[in-house]
């Protein structure tokens, strides 16, 4: 039986590749043909339209903010395969319409009067997405999460609806970036840094820049966060003060790419509890650890791992730690008796 979520997901991957295909294409020359293909494909889905304008800003991003050729004989057009015969029609250059209009910021803040709000991106049980955003942030999104973007001439907001992402945000200081996360707030001009969302509040990470992260019930009761810093918002009063608890903590750089490595595939441990670990191992897997018993959870382990292979870390503890390993079920994998 398929996944609605997976088969959504590679939906939304689908589009974002012909998108991108398309801006290639452009940006080389298409013939009349090729022009009312692409508005037949623009029309034919509400998410195409967006889909092409994230994957132009992206791309001019990339490129520097010059996709084409400084005139069309500088590099061959691309022509449709079935209709090579036939002249092809040349874009106007980017590197012109950079000249008539102030700039790549121009450009993008074009862009963005036309980006629909409320943009949304989810992952299924294992998949880990990296999504570029119209502005010039990057996304990354782990796990069984989901974020939705709206990104306005004014503000940047992203709401994570649950689970965990990473944020790249491009610099600009005119226009905020705020994630919300429940009722917890993050707050950022140009930095990187990720948020993950509990039921209890969030725990945030930076890994460059600054942010200023509080609870929407106490917005008076804020924290500024450096790299290499990282805290937990709860939305839980305290018995103190009945104020949101903010709990900084400065942590080494390994600690924080350890906290991150998620972003590569990775589970990263440097003397966690198994019970941490096999809390994030199921975290991605259909296949789950089973702790026999608690003394088990409390040793203490090391090891880089992939996050679609818990069978190799089962493997690696039993032969560690001489722990009994056994596999009950196909989904099932029991550490310790």
């Amino acid at each position: 039986m398929n996944d609605p979520g997976s088969n959504k997901s590679r939906a939304a991957n689908e589009i974002e590749a012909v998108a991108t295909s398309w801006v290639m294409r452009r940006d080389h020359g298409v013939n009349s043909e090729g022009e009312q293909a692409f508005a037949q494909w623009l029309a034919a889905d509400t998410r195409h339209r967006g889909a092409y304008l994230q994957a132009e800003a992206a791309f001019m991003l990339a490129a520097g903010g010059d996709l084409a050729p400084s005139s069309a004989t500088d590099a061959p057009p691309i022509a449709d395969d079935d209709k090579n015969d036939e002249k092809i029609v040349p874009r106007l250059s980017r590197r012109s319409m950079l000249a008539e209009a102030a700039g790549a910021a121009a450009i993008l803040a074009l862009v963005m009067a036309f980006w629909p709000s409320g943009d949304r991106y989810e992952t299924a049980l294992g998949e880990i997405r990296r999504v570029p955003l119209a502005d010039g942030s990057v996304a990354a999104i782990n796990t069984e999460s989901a974020i939705t973007v709206d990104l306005r001439e004014e503000s940047r907001s992203v709401n994570l609806k649950k689970g965990e992402a990473f944020f790249q945000v491009a610099h600009d200081p005119v226009r905020p970036f705020t994630v919300a996360a429940g009722e917890v707030r993050v707050r950022a001009v140009g930095t990187a840094f990720g948020v993950r969302r509990y039921a209890e509040g969030s725990e945030i990470v930076v890994s460059e820049g600054a942010v200023e992260a509080w609870s929407k019930n106490a917005a008076g009761n804020r924290i500024r966060l450096k790299a290499g810093e990282r805290t937990f918002v709860s939305v839980l009063p305290t018995k103190a003060d009945t104020k949101p608890a903010l709990a900084e903590t400065a942590a080494a750089v390994p600690a924080i790419d350890r906290a991150l490595a998620w972003r590569e595939g990775k589970i990263e441990l440097a003397g966690e509890s198994l019970a941490y670990a096999v809390a994030q191992f199921n975290r991605y897997n259909d296949r789950k650890i089973v702790l026999g018993n608690k003394a088990v959870g409390q040793e203490r382990f090391y090891g880089i791992f992939r996050t679609d292979d818990p069978e190799g870390f089962a493997q690696a503890v039993q032969s560690s730690l001489g722990v009994g390993v056994t596999y009950p079920t196909a989904k099932a994998i029991r550490i310790g008796e």
